[in-house]
């Protein structure tokens, strides 16, 4: 099956995946609002003017917690893959009372790059802070999970505080207190040497790691921006052949080196696209993982 079919396949799956809430719920949007035959209320935002720079606001009829899950997809950051990946899991999460924050970004292809790519995801993770306020989302219980290429882009949603002054990205107004890179290409440097995706590291960044005078690969790379200061959740398929399993090990150890407070999950018998099911075992770990961190 082809990667394309694939997402189409695992999307597909969220329209059955309503589960009953658990615990204390919490009052949902209001009333009178548009919802879904579920009652899900679905709100997608713009954060700037191109179609991609748009996140969607899934709000659950019930809430179990005010704060908030930010889902980064994947797709080797090119053009023709969108927020639409994460459908599926985005519904588990809303089934069981949790506020989405599903997010899109303009990929190589489609007016991304460096820095648009990482740019796009900086302002459309700063704007939550406005809608925190009109749907009484906590800013201060936000988790950012990543799946492959955006597993790199989350973990450096959650590193934006450590950038320089000026710096792409730098002076974040929405910081989360937890991340969860899925199968991540978490060491951009690595990434490239090992030609991932076909050079996509390259493709989105513009140069190579051993020629790069401006120093890019250190402002973008989840691996050069450690300690990112928060809990994070590293989670990979066992036979993942898309990004070798290295990345996530190999992040682990140097973020753990670093100080940070590091889970790493290796699931044997998994490969990359089970991330996006919600009925597979790295997606419940990851979502296991990620519950406690929004109450």
């Amino acid at each position: 099956m082809s990667p394309l079919s694939r997402r189409r396949l695992l999307a597909g799956l969220g329209g059955s995946l309503a589960a009953a809430l658990a615990g204390c719920s919490r009052p949902g949007p209001p009333a009178d609002a548009p919802r879904s035959a579920d009652g899900e209320q679905l709100l997608p935002r713009p954060y700037g003017g191109a179609d991609a720079q748009v996140a969607d606001l899934r709000l659950p009829a019930q809430r179990t917690t005010d704060g908030v899950v930010v889902l980064v997809h994947g797709g080797y950051w090119q053009s023709g893959y969108d927020r639409s990946l994460e459908d599926a899991v985005a519904a588990d999460l809303v089934g069981r009372g949790v506020p989405v924050w599903n997010l899109d970004y303009r990929a190589v292809g489609d007016g991304g790059g460096w820095p648009q790519t990482f740019t796009d995801v900086a302002a459309g993770m700063d704007g939550l802070a406005e809608v925190a306020g009109e749907y009484d989302l906590d800013l201060a219980r936000v988790v950012v999970v990543g799946h492959s290429a955006g597993g790199a882009l989350a973990l450096w949603a959650a590193a934006r505080h450590r950038l320089p002054d000026g710096a792409p990205g730098a002076g974040p107004a929405v910081r989360p207190v937890a991340a969860v890179t899925q199968a991540g290409v978490n060491d951009l440097v690595a990434g490239a040497r090992a030609g991932l995706g076909g050079g996509a590291v390259e493709s989105l960044l513009g140069v190579s790691p051993d020629d790069d005078p401006r120093g890019v690969y250190d402002l973008a790379s989840p691996a050069a921006l450690v300690p990112l200061g928060v809990p994070t959740l590293v989670v990979t398929g066992g036979q993942d052949t898309a990004v070798p399993p290295e990345q996530s090990t190999s992040y682990a150890e140097a973020a753990r080196a670093a100080g940070d407070d590091v889970t790493l999950e290796v699931v044997d018998g998994e490969g990359h696209f089970e991330h996006l099911d919600p009925g597979s075992v790295v997606w419940t770990t990851a979502r296991d993982w990620l519950l406690p961190r929004l109450t």
